[in-house]
């Protein structure tokens, strides 16, 4: 089994990499952007979970909810 999971900050939170990137992708010319934000993105490899399992990885280990949201991707 394979997960994908994708962690953003949430939309309330300052992202100042995102802003960084923002800023200098239009000091190269690229004036369409409107705002970047930035996150990370994690694959698994497991022999065996349980969907509610890898939430609860999500939620206690690989995110921090206060600040991140993270979408959670299953492959068989």
């Amino acid at each position: 089994m394979k997960a994908r999971v994708t962690i953003m900050p949430q939309a309330a939170v300052l992202d100042p990499a995102g802003v960084a990137t923002a800023d200098a992708l239009k000091h190269l010319g690229f004036e369409g952007v409107r705002s970047v934000r930035i996150g990370k993105s994690i694959e698994l490899d497991l022999e065996h979970a349980t969907e509610e399992e890898l939430h609860q990885a999500c939620r206690d280990l690989l995110s921090n909810p206060i600040m991140e949201d993270y979408h959670l991707e299953i492959f068989s």
